[in-house]
């Protein structure tokens, strides 16, 4: 690297690697499983440590009944500000909350295990690692003296596992920030600037309960709901042939993933309840998805006697596609990604949802960059043994600090 203001940052960030790995570790320790999406404490951890760092750490907490309606139990986000000089604001947003770590480990999932070069534990890559990458890219931002013009922010939040609806989302809307550019956590070997968009309905269909040596005195809605699930199914291979003209998504999905439903086994059911999930590829309009699914499952249970359907929108996550100076940003990542990593980086999109979105839909030109591996399967992210190559973890920071300095000069 020959850039005199590179080999600082890269020098600033190798002197401060052991201590961004105990960072790191330290994160993974605390739990914060989402569900149940009790995650004030790591909030408290996660302040603590940036202060020792020497940052000032704003506290947002979510006002309780806010927090009780998107199905969480607690939610501080935190802000880090730093200015440089006037210019643009740079947000470095990742998450702090995960999935409940469930089964098959070999290691404690909040035990923060270093083996081979790889640190072991539920969050480690997605996103807690993007907590120590953007913290000590703007240590290492701070220590190189480097004349910028502009500021930087991290955005700490703690519920993109359950929709994303106050973090960003509400960060921006409490007017607690306003960035002109987002970076938000991703994987280290490509930049991500598009993804699928997430639509949850819940389905409720109720009939009347008979006894079962007298079905015909009854409404069954175990029946009904099953002309629903048929209709839904037949509608997937018709999604199969819509194609995304983004790389890195294919078609849009539908899934049911959960169903409840029945009294007893001598009982006709009197009630049956479903959720679907439908990916929506960044091409598509989610008003436009959601009717026509209303009106797929309005259809399905038409003329069946005493048979009433309820359709309720548990999630919507709209895609997530670039505006503005996106592409720019893009680039300008990438090329400094390709640079510390030694191999081609490209941009392309993600069959995912993520917080990303809700900068874009401000109008913040955002890409997803940060640390890890090619994809979510080799992180085992969401799965047992979920784990981070530390050395990712070191030229993922050293991307992030030398595209923001570039950026804010």
């Amino acid at each position: 690297m020959t850039d005199p203001s590179q080999t600082k940052l890269a020098a600033a960030i190798d002197a401060a690697f052991e201590e961004e790995t105990r960072f790191l570790a330290e994160l993974v320790k605390v739990p914060s499983d989402n569900p149940p999406g009790d995650c004030a404490a790591h909030a408290v951890r996660a302040a603590e440590l940036l202060e020792a760092m020497g940052f000032t750490v704003e506290r947002h907490p979510v006002p309780a009944e806010t927090v009780r309606a998107n199905g969480m139990i607690s939610a501080t986000n935190l802000v880090v500000r730093h200015r440089f000089g006037d210019g643009p604001v740079v947000a470095l947003n990742a998450h702090g909350d995960v999935v409940p770590p469930g089964e098959g480990w070999s290691a404690d999932p909040y035990g923060a295990e270093v083996r081979d070069g790889f640190m072991f534990g539920r969050g480690v890559a997605v996103s807690k690692s993007d907590f120590a990458t953007y913290a000590f890219a703007l240590k290492a931002l701070i220590a190189s003296g480097a004349a910028l013009k502009g500021s930087v922010e991290l955005h700490l939040t703690y519920d993109e596992e359950a929709g994303g609806e106050i973090g960003p989302k509400w960060l921006i809307e409490q007017g607690i920030s306003r960035p002109d550019y987002a970076i938000c956590a991703s994987f280290a070997y490509s930049v991500v600037t598009a993804h699928n968009g997430c639509l949850h309905l819940e389905v409720q269909v109720d009939g009347k309960s008979a006894h079962a040596a007298r079905p015909d005195t009854g409404h069954d809605a175990l029946e009904a709901a099953t002309a629903i699930l048929s209709a839904l199914y037949a509608h997937r291979p018709e999604l199969a042939t819509r194609r995304s003209r983004v790389t890195g998504i294919e078609s849009p999905t539908l899934v049911v993933g959960l169903i409840d439903g029945g009294i007893n086994t001598n009982v006709v059911p009197d009630r049956v309840t479903f959720r679907l999930d439908r990916r929506m590829i960044p091409e598509e309009n989610p008003a436009e998805v959601e009717a026509g699914l209303r009106r797929l499952i309005e259809q399905a249970a038409a003329g069946l006697p005493g048979i009433r359907v309820t359709v309720r929108r548990i999630l919507l996550a709209r895609p997530f596609a670039p505006v503005g100076d996106a592409p720019r940003l893009a680039d300008l990542v990438a090329r400094h990604a390709e640079a510390v990593l030694g191999v081609p980086v490209g941009q392309h999109g993600i069959p995912l949802y993520t917080d990303a979105r809700h900068y874009s839909e401000a109008g913040v030109p955002t890409v997803l960059y940060g640390a890890g591996p090619r994809d979510l399967l080799e992180a085992n992210a969401h799965r047992a043994d979920e784990k981070l190559k530390l050395d990712d973890l070191r030229k993922a920071t050293l991307v992030v600090a030398a595209a923001v300095a570039e950026l804010l000069s």
